[in-house]
């Protein structure tokens, strides 16, 4: 039976106690639901960017929410365009389970595979199925092979393991669980590509079932993308250290913790916002302008109107001409018909 060897550290100690602040805060905060529906599909996108980044795709994050849109981007590989699609019919089936009581099953990590991988590559990473062949995890400059994953023969009963031992009920804390099933999917590298992308959104499917979901603001491939060496490195140091996953936990919370501070900073910033609409009788579409001005600074009118979906520029322009003669807000340009005139909040 998988048994996961580790230490809790003072580290570990100290990142769970603030993702537990941080879900505290989230349950208990006076958020407006357009806010959280908005920053919740923005995450979305976020970590369809970033968790497709890290496996190769070459799209900007602009050119991703272009295409998020269902525009087009002129020149970008369609595998790209593919995979980052993708992972939105991936994360639905994944939305279906979050309350379900059945355990999560292999069927259902076979599904959100072939979800994540079908139509790319000409079908070669054969969605849905556990590989026939050795694979090898190679430097992606180098091409030194850094890993070889165990033999196709050992992958099913490693994954009926793995999905046995998350059925099972666990005192060790959610979160862990959660990091525990990213690294072991990984290890055991059960298909023939899209392994990291099914492993973060199985991570991703265990907080949420466990109530961490964190009313979905946040994005730990953003984390990942950023620090990507130390990525490789935590993940590297399980199997240098004889399989003891301490060191990968440390930075799975570490890099959780970090984006929840992040996350918990904009919804204190939000709650500011939403203090001063309400003592200055604005509308709902006026306060939720001057929220994204306090989490954004110098953004422009193409910016808003970006951020704020189906109102038209002009009245965008009396909204910030508004904010601006109630001194919420500052504008910087030379006159007011300037392209390039940008806005923030007044931080006197």
């Amino acid at each position: 039976m998988f048994a996961p060897r580790y230490t809790i550290t003072d580290s570990i100690t100290h990142a769970l106690t603030a993702i537990e602040r941080a879900r505290g805060f989230l349950e208990a905060a006076k958020l407006s639901e357009q806010w959280i529906k908005q920053m919740s599909q923005r995450a979305l996108l976020l970590e369809a960017h970033h968790t497709t980044h890290i496996e190769g795709t070459h799209l900007t994050l602009e050119q991703s929410e272009q295409i998020w849109k269902g525009g087009s981007v002129e020149g970008a590989d369609p595998e790209d365009v593919r995979e980052l699609l993708n992972y939105r019919d991936a994360f639905e089936l994944v939305s279906r389970y979050i309350d379900k009581q059945t355990p999560v099953s292999e069927v259902v990590l076979r599904e959100i595979h072939k979800r994540l991988v079908t139509g790319v590559r000409g079908q070669s990473a054969a969605p849905g199925a556990y590989r026939t062949i050795q694979n090898y995890v190679a430097n992606a400059q180098t091409r030194q092979v850094v890993y070889t994953p165990p033999p196709p023969a050992d992958v099913a009963p490693l994954m009926h393991e793995l999905t046995q031992w998350l059925a099972e009920p666990s005192p060790i804390h959610p979160v862990l669980v959660a990091g525990i099933a990213q690294f072991q999917l990984v290890h055991i590298h059960p298909f023939v590509d899209g392994n990291g992308r099914t492993s973060r959104l199985l991570s991703t499917l265990m907080l949420y079932r466990a109530g961490y979901d964190f009313k979905r603001l946040f994005t730990i491939s953003e984390f990942y993308d950023r620090n990507r060496p130390a990525f490789y490195r935590a993940l590297q140091s399980v199997r240098e250290n004889e399989m003891d996953l301490t060191g990968w936990i440390e930075f799975f919370t570490n890099g959780l913790a970090t984006q929840l501070s992040e996350v918990k900073a904009r919804g204190e910033m939000v709650i500011r916002a939403d203090l001063l609409a309400r003592s200055h009788k604005l509308n709902e579409r006026q306060g939720s302008l001057l929220a994204h001005l306090f989490l954004n600074e110098d953004l422009g009118i193409a910016d808003l109107e970006n951020l704020i979906p189906g109102v038209n520029r002009r009245t965008l322009q009396r909204d910030l001409k508004l904010l601006t003669e109630k001194n919420l807000i500052v504008e910087s340009g030379d006159v007011p018909t300037d392209p390039n005139r940008k806005y923030r909040r007044n931080i006197t």
